[in-house]
């Protein structure tokens, strides 16, 4: 079931431009993912003022014997509030983890852009009604409990939804490019959401939440009135999802040595009277009978949706771990003030924007999305090893590590939420079927969110043994993350090897006609 055209997209429509749809879905669906993480920030911001060191601030205006807890927010003002904070992550996780294998069912049957933009809303609810509870006075920590698992919920409206649309706007050829560029929308989205928060993180934290809440339900409204889900709403042609099999080897190096878009135009085919697809008419074309929604089971036997959802398990443990807990780290082992480890942790999402780009351009250069992974979890164990023993020396070793560190961690995180689901939900076993994009999607980052929400549960078990323990449990991960992967990269270097053998024997052959000809 598709929703009538948005009512702002029949405007554009009267402008005398023809190439505007795709830039205009990419750059909305970038805002609209962008606010869903500027939303989830505020909480690893928060945090350090909800029990802060009460010690070193002025005099305890109510002489309580507990000289170090006046001023933190019941009811995490007692000796047990890491635990507390794990459960407020928690909370939020592993309902979006529940939500997200359900949510990709909804998305594929339901219109994406009403899907969308009412999560959107009803997130920026439940964000701002966790910041009320600073001013209506609330202590009780199931209020809390309960303003995150409705927004952990409604929030797993979003990636499926956009990485949906966008795979359904953008063919395979520059993928990996395109959405590492556009996948940049969860740094910017952690920046923003650290920076915003921060402004008011000292003075009324509740305005933390309430703003992000805003903003989210805006850029949501904002969502309905401008998104287009398929090309085939405003009449242009869909791209190309993959190349035939005779072109495109087992390593997904391109045989005829040929770019997988070069017979499309702005990624998008030419149609049987030469126009092409970007030239979009100003009819409609006539609605083809739409293929059935893939089921669950269907999803789970397309070739490596298995392997890569049980890596992103470990590799979204580490990422989320850092999103949750880094400023508390900093704080603790750094011995910055709230609002200056928010603004240094930004710089692990910094790496993380840098992170995704490289990744997406080396598994397009190369074709191996597995072997971009392995190599960069493999990088990544060292260097948070490093991190955690030389990382605080100073503010330049610092500055340096934590970039490296969120590009090495949020590369391959960047590669597999976007251009490896894009690629596998138009995978052509499917033959053609692009109806399996939002439950493929919701599969892989399902499962990658029972990691989210196992990293932070367990940063908070395990950080009281020492800060050391932590980081032990991230690189094991990242080692197992790696492991993962290790039968699809076996088979992206054996196409490599059988597509060099082949070029070698071509060579053969050509200079063996050279020298008979003369």
């Amino acid at each position: 079931m598709r929703a009538a055209l948005a009512p702002g997209i029949r405007l554009l429509r009267a402008l005398p431009r023809d190439s505007r749809y795709r830039g205009l879905t990419l750059v909305l669906t970038f805002f609209c993912y962008t606010s869903y993480h500027l939303s989830r920030k505020p909480i690893s911001i928060v945090k350090s003022q909800l029990h802060p060191n009460c010690s070193a601030l002025d005099p305890n205006p109510h002489n309580d014997s507990n000289g170090s807890m006046w001023c933190s927010w019941a009811p995490f003002d007692g000796d047990n509030y890491k635990e507390l904070f794990g459960a407020l992550d928690n909370a939020f996780l592993v309902a979006y983890a529940i939500g997200m294998f359900i949510s990709g069912i909804f998305g594929e049957r339901l219109p994406l852009r009403y899907y969308l933009s009412g999560g959107m809303v009803l997130s920026g609810l439940f964000t701002a009604l966790f910041g009320l509870g600073y001013f209506w006075d609330i202590h009780a920590l199931w209020y809390f409990i309960v303003m995150q698992v409705c927004n952990g919920l409604v929030q797993t409206t979003g990636w499926p939804s956009v990485v949906a649309c966008v795979g359904n706007w953008f063919g395979k050829g520059k993928r990996g490019l395109i959405m590492g560029i556009w996948n940049s929308h969860t740094s910017v989205g952690n920046i923003l959401g650290s920076l915003i928060a921060g402004v008011w993180v000292s003075s009324a934290w509740g305005l933390s939440f309430i703003v992000p809440g805003i903003i989210i339900a805006a850029v949501g409204i904002i969502c309905f009135f401008f998104l287009v889900e398929y090309p085939e709403d405003v009449g242009c042609s869909p791209p190309l999802h993959h190349m035939a099999s005779d072109e495109e080897d087992a390593g997904g190096v391109t045989t005829n040595g040929k770019d997988p878009e070069a017979v499309t135009s702005n990624e998008g085919p030419l149609n049987t009277s030469g126009q092409s697809s970007t030239d979009c008419p100003d009819s409609p074309k006539e609605a083809a009978e739409e293929p059935e929604a893939i089921s669950f089971l269907g999803a789970l036997r397309i070739p490596g949706v298995m392997e890569f959802s049980l890596c992103l398990l470990f590799a979204k443990l580490v990422s989320y771990t850092f999103l949750y807990w880094l400023p508390l780290y900093i704080v603790n082992v750094a011995h910055f003030g709230a609002k200056e480890a928010g603004d240094l942790s930004t710089l692990f999402d910094v790496g993380g924007i840098l992170g995704g780009i490289f990744a997406g351009l080396i598994s397009d250069y190369t074709g191996g999305r597995a072997t971009t992974c392995c190599v960069m979890l493999i990088l990544a164990a060292p260097m948070l090893f490093l991190y955690n023993h030389v990382g605080q020396n100073g503010i330049g070793t610092s500055i340096a590590m934590l970039i490296v560190c969120g590009a090495l961690v949020n590369g391959p995180y960047a590669l597999i939420t976007t251009a490896v689901s894009a690629d596998l939900g138009t995978h052509e076993s499917l033959k053609g079927n692009a109806k399996a994009l939002s439950t493929v999607t919701a599969i892989i980052d399902g499962t990658g969110s029972i990691g989210a929400a196992l990293g932070p549960l367990l940063a908070g078990l395990i950080s009281p043994t020492g800060w050391n323990n932590v980081f032990y449990m991230l690189i094991a991960a990242d080692v197992l993350a790696c492991l993962l992967l290790t039968r699809v990269v076996v088979k992206e270097v054996r196409g490599w090897c059988g597509y060099m053998a082949r070029k070698r024997g071509s060579s053969v052959q050509l200079t063996e006609s050279v020298l008979d000809g003369k």
